[in-house]
């Protein structure tokens, strides 16, 4: 099996267009969640959203094709420019990979939704003015898989183009997916975009019907607060993580900037419920990750640090951190755990990306970022979750943990690369 690296990563969130803006305001604790800007939200329960504010898809795209794609695609299409960028295989002249290549280089992209904003639009239009005024764009604009189309396109990327829609957990599983690909041989590289961009009347609507998300409309930067006994549900974000990743032969071979080594994933089903949250299927799931590191290094894994799923629900924060407990064997035993999503809100199918990509600055930084808005500690939530400050610590391996509706899992760890 082919041993498989970091190179490239880039992002776009309610706190940052880029990884370093974004990283730096996750570690110093600033929320992007504000009102509703994106639709008129003033008759629905949840007035307010994690929303990328500031972005001008011409920046990415040309004005023409700008309508021929939903914001989620957007939104992706800026994330995976920076770390193509960043990996050193595309510059601002240009920004196809090199034809010898091209190949063997493969995107696996994911979200939760797709273009559900395209989806309401058009369907309005449908009923309101009949089918012959739906845009010829619908489809093709809002379809999950074809996130991964437009970038293709945009890069060269003639490997394979695959996707992934396991809800919350769908980023997680694209890098999972990226590494068997390249492991075993199937690509010699890979570009993993998670997207999402669901701020819109049917998915603020459709999650505050289920009673999922919080409705502290009074106070939005404090309502996603993890692991607080406080706690009434997630904050709806959005935004795109994008990861490059390829075999460590090969980014040694061209002098590549490494970010870390993939060691191990996990993934499970909880076969219990379709959205209720159980400790098994997270505990399995990271049981999973870690014997697959110990397989691949041949020496017993030691966590640093988890950035958690933490969504900031009552049910699931607490499964989280059982399962924690469970995994290794006593709290005494537990690594410091934080959950970003106080910062950023929940990003749905691009919360593993974007997440990652913080697990992977938080390892090469040697600083973890905040659990903001714990102002009361569950007390059925018991580990360290670094509250409110960010903290200094030498990190050598770490894990990030994203699980979704249906009762699908995923874990990752990620190591720094033996000198």
């Amino acid at each position: 099996m082919k041993r498989v690296v970091i190179t490239g990563l880039g992002t776009i969130n309610s706190v940052g267009h880029n990884v370093e803006d974004s990283f730096n305001a996750v570690v110093n604790g600033k929320c992007g969640i504000n009102e509703i800007t994106l639709f008129d939200a003033s008759e629905y329960s949840v007035q307010f959203a994690g929303e990328v504010k500031d972005f001008d898809p011409t920046t990415v795209m040309d004005k023409k094709e700008v309508k021929k794609a939903d914001r989620f695609i957007q939104l992706g299409i800026k994330a995976a420019y920076e770390a193509m960028d960043d990996a050193g295989y595309i510059s601002a002249e240009d920004k196809k990979v090199n034809e010898s290549i091209s190949e063997r280089f493969g995107v696996i992209s994911a979200s939760g939704i797709g273009g559900l904003s395209t989806i309401e639009k058009n369907s309005v239009t449908c009923a309101n003015r009949g089918p012959k005024r739906i845009s010829p764009f619908f489809i093709p604009s809002s379809l999950v898989n074809m996130l991964g189309g437009f970038i293709s396109i945009e890069h060269g990327l003639k490997g394979p183009s695959l996707s992934h829609v396991t809800a919350c957990a769908a980023s997680t599983h694209a890098l999972a997916d990226a590494v068997k690909t390249i492991a075993t041989n199937g690509a010699d590289r890979v570009l993993v975009v998670g997207a999402e961009s669901a701020i819109c009347g049917a998915g603020i609507g459709g999650f505050a019907a289920m009673k999922a998300l919080s409705t502290r409309n009074d106070d939005p930067q404090s309502a996603s607060r993890p692991f607080d006994k406080d706690r009434d549900g997630f904050v709806m974000g959005e935004g795109a993580g994008a990861l490059v990743l390829e075999t460590l032969e090969s980014a040694q071979e061209r002098g590549a900037k490494i970010y870390c080594e993939v060691i191990g994933f996990g993934e499970s089903g909880d076969a219990n419920h379709i959205t209720a949250p159980v400790m098994d299927g997270p505990l399995r799931s990271m049981k999973a990750a870690l014997a697959m590191a110990k397989a691949n290094t041949g020496e017993d894994i030691k966590i640093d640090y988890i950035n958690a799923h933490g969504t900031s629900t009552p049910v699931g924060d607490v499964n989280e951190s059982k399962a924690i407990v469970e995994l290794f064997e006593g709290l005494e035993n537990c690594p410091p755990v934080t959950s970003t999503k106080g910062q950023v809100g929940h990003c749905l199918g691009a919360a593993g990306a974007i997440e990652a990509i913080f697990t992977i600055k938080a390892l090469n930084e040697g600083i973890i970022p905040p659990t903001i808005n714990i102002e009361n500690q569950d007390e059925e939530c018991k580990l360290d979750y670094v509250p409110n400050t960010a903290r200094k610590v030498e990190l050598n391996t770490v894990m990030s943990n994203n699980f979704g509706f249906g009762g699908t899992n995923g874990s990752v760890i990620f190591r720094k690369l033996e000198k």
